[in-house]
């Protein structure tokens, strides 16, 4: 990867021996899933890539290096808590296994299905035109419950959670094939995989973010970058970046196609 202009302004005070944290000041050491589009991908071009990109070179590092490793179990330990690398690109506030930044988006689930559908008009997942349609979802994720409790698993199709993108598509790719091919109706997906392939496979579909829930698993996550637990000085270095450069993120996701809502649940759109 390309070296990066120093930014010393930021940088100062973050490195290695700072405050006892084990932090490279030189590189941004990056922990991330080689194949994770939108996200991440050895190709570089995910969102989560430009975003490192962009705080190597607010932070004053002159290049980013990459710690691969599968989204599966064991992610965290293998990479971040082994020293092999200083950040998680991308982590859903309140996960125990590190110490999370402050958000620096916020997004939802989103029902997506095909325009001209009969499910029109539907917002939550206990909306009685869900019942007995066919919907596409992803094995334990928070949506899984709000359609146990009202009955949807039953006529549902069940995709894999754990999925090595290196050999098969995702999950994401593979519901929008289905959806049309007519397998399924709809389907419930993470929003920024929702919005990503929506845009890159041209599917002419309608997007909702699930934020009217009135009951069961919430649907919307801050989402935040993930740092060690004994990284206090470099966890504020990136809450002083986020801070700083909140619009040229949110430009960046966007151009991702990413669902961003405001913490009043009202989509962001510039």
């Amino acid at each position: 990867m390309a070296a990066l202009p120093p930014q010393p302004a930021e940088a100062q005070g973050t490195g290695l021996g700072a405050a006892g944290e084990l932090v490279d000041p030189n590189i941004l050491r990056v922990c991330a899933d080689p194949s994770n589009m939108p996200f991440t991908d050895k190709s570089g071009e995910g969102f989560e890539n430009k975003l490192a990109e962009l705080v190597a070179e607010k932070t004053g590092r002159k290049s980013v290096a990459y710690t691969w490793f599968p989204s599966v179990m064991g992610f965290v330990r293998n990479t971040l808590s082994a020293h092999r690398c200083d950040i998680i690109m991308g982590y859903a506030q309140g996960g125990e296994a590190v110490q999370s930044t402050n958000a620096y988006y916020r997004s939802a689930y989103v029902l997506v299905y095909p325009k001209g559908s009969d499910i029109a008009g539907v917002e939550t997942i206990e909306d009685p035109k869900l019942k007995g349609k066919r919907l596409g979802v992803v094995e334990r994720t928070p949506p899984t419950a709000n359609m146990a409790e009202n009955k949807l698993l039953r006529t549902a199709k069940i995709y894999p959670l754990a999925v090595d993108t290196r050999v098969t598509e995702s999950m994401a790719e593979r519901m929008f094939k289905d959806m049309k091919a007519g397998t399924i109706d709809a389907a419930i997906m993470w929003g920024p995989m929702v919005g990503y392939y929506a845009k890159k496979m041209n599917a002419d579909v309608m997007l909702v973010p699930l934020v009217k829930e009135k009951a069961g698993e919430r649907m919307a996550y801050r989402i935040t970058m993930g740092v060690r637990r004994s990284d206090q000085e470099w966890k504020r270095t990136l809450n002083k970046v986020i801070r700083k450069n909140q619009d040229q993120i949110n430009k960046l996701l966007l151009d991702y196609n990413v669902p961003l809502i405001d913490e009043q649940d009202k989509p962001i759109t510039q």
